[in-house]
């Protein structure tokens, strides 16, 4: 099902119709607030033996949302991304994260109600909706818990283009409980049917949980309750992700980071199923992935830090762990000649092979509105596979990156971003030049 032209100029029109006009003693924070960017990012590439390649990419984004204010009164936001590609056979792409509608009301905001494309970010991975959402409020205090409850349906936007994916519905709520500026606990459902199947039936928790200044923990998981495809596929842990930072002494940082999940095409999967098409062990079993790590961060002088980090991946449940290290540092105004340094040297040891990357960067500010930037990285593969007759192949790939960047803020709204690139891959030369150009509205 997808909106015809109408559809669309409605929604712009109720978005600019409906955002309210700023008085003037309620100050910039109380104002609707947006930027518009335009990229443009062309490349062109010479292979091994004399063929020629070039593309450009030309991408728009566009944001505006009016503030998210504890009083009654209408609210509006926007998010649009539009890519078109020229020299290359690819389709251009359209993404609306948000193009919604509200209302609050009930006294200071208690109740909202909104309508239109949504991501619901209390809902992680499942939030994109383009329906409705009513949401209750408790109105907010510095000395006590805040509650947050909502309920929502509608269907499933498309991913890179304008409308929905075909025959799906979700629907489901979420309760949330925040205290202060970080704290948040959040439980959600929701339930994704895709014609009389059931697609996904999803319980998700997200945590973000300060402890003073010392600590930090964030936690999100996803667990499908119900096995995905209408109980095809086996039900369980969707993802977990975890992250917490410390810092034991004033000049120490220790970061540790957990995640392993369940990859699946659950909307393939649904769709093979209610086509009668025949089932593949790897389309239900899907890929497994764990990763674990940490690193620590020091602060030797004032504005120079140097870390030192480990992990194991996993990246199907077959597979042996590989290990990962990466140490580096980055110093800002080095020895007072207004120079930021920064290096990284990161190596992973896997079993059918190696890969080693190297990354320096230099960069200075100019005057009170401009900054350039140099950068040189390179990346070493080394892959070996064994061929049926027992032979071992071997295989280096390597690649050598060198960048320059410039960005400057030409006006108080408006600002500009160059940015180019040469890169010597194994048998391929590309050049690529990134422009942007950023105004924002407020």
């Amino acid at each position: 099902m997808r909106p015809g032209a109408g559809w669309y100029v409605l929604i712009a029109g109720t978005l600019w119709l409906a955002a309210p006009m700023p008085a003037g003693a309620q100050g910039a924070a109380s104002r609707p607030q947006g930027r518009v960017s335009v990229t443009l990012n062309t490349a062109g590439r010479e292979f091994e033996g004399g063929d020629t390649r070039s593309d450009t990419e030309v991408s728009t984004a566009v944001t505006f949302k009016t503030p998210d204010a504890d009083a009654d009164g209408a609210e509006v936001g926007l998010d649009l991304r539009f890519s078109r590609y020229a020299g290359v056979e690819r389709p251009q792409r359209v993404s609306v994260y948000d193009g919604f509608a509200g209302l609050r009301f009930g006294g200071n905001g208690r109740f909202r109600v909104r309508a239109g494309h949504m991501w619901l970010t209390d809902l992680g991975t499942s939030g994109a909706l383009a329906g409705g959402v009513f949401e209750y409020r408790q109105p907010a205090s510095d000395t006590r818990t805040r509650l947050r409850a909502g309920a929502f349906a509608g269907f499933e936007p498309a991913i890179y283009d304008v409308g929905y994916a075909s025959g799906v519905r979700k629907q489901g709520g979420y309760v949330a409980v925040e205290k202060g500026f970080l704290r948040r606990h959040v439980l959600g459902y929701t339930q994704v049917r895709q014609g009389a199947l059931t697609e996904r039936s999803v319980l998700s928790v997200t945590n973000f949980v300060p402890a003073g200044r010392r600590l930090f923990a964030y936690q999100a998981a996803e667990f499908d309750v119900q096995g995905p495809a209408g109980g095809t596929a086996e039900r369980g842990l969707s993802y977990f992700l975890a992250n917490v930072r410390v810092t034991p002494v004033e000049r120490v940082e220790l970061l540790g980071t957990y995640n392993r999940g369940h990859s699946l095409d659950a909307r393939r999967l649904t769709e093979d199923v209610l086509n009668g098409r025949p089932l593949t062990p790897q389309a239900i079993d899907g890929l497994r992935y764990e990763s674990g790590g940490g690193r620590v961060t020091v602060e030797v002088l004032p504005r120079t830090r140097l870390y030192a980090g480990y992990s194991l991946d996993r990246n199907n449940r077959d597979d042996a762990s590989t290990g990962r290290t990466i140490l580096g540092g980055h110093a800002g105004n080095l020895f007072s000649s207004g120079l930021d340094v920064s290096g990284s040297d990161s190596r992973m040891a896997r079993p059918g092979g190696a890969y080693h990357s190297r990354y320096f960067s230099v960069g200075r500010g100019i005057g009170r509105s401009a900054y350039v930037s140099g950068d040189y990285s390179t990346s070493l593969s080394v892959i070996r596979f064994q061929r049926s007759d027992g032979l071992i192949i071997e295989t280096r790939p390597s690649t050598r990156r060198y960048s320059g960047s410039a960005s400057a803020t030409l006006t108080r709204n408006a600002s500009l971003m160059f940015t180019v690139d040469y890169a010597k891959d194994t048998g391929m030369t590309e050049i690529r030049m990134l422009t942007s150009l950023s105004y924002r509205l407020r």
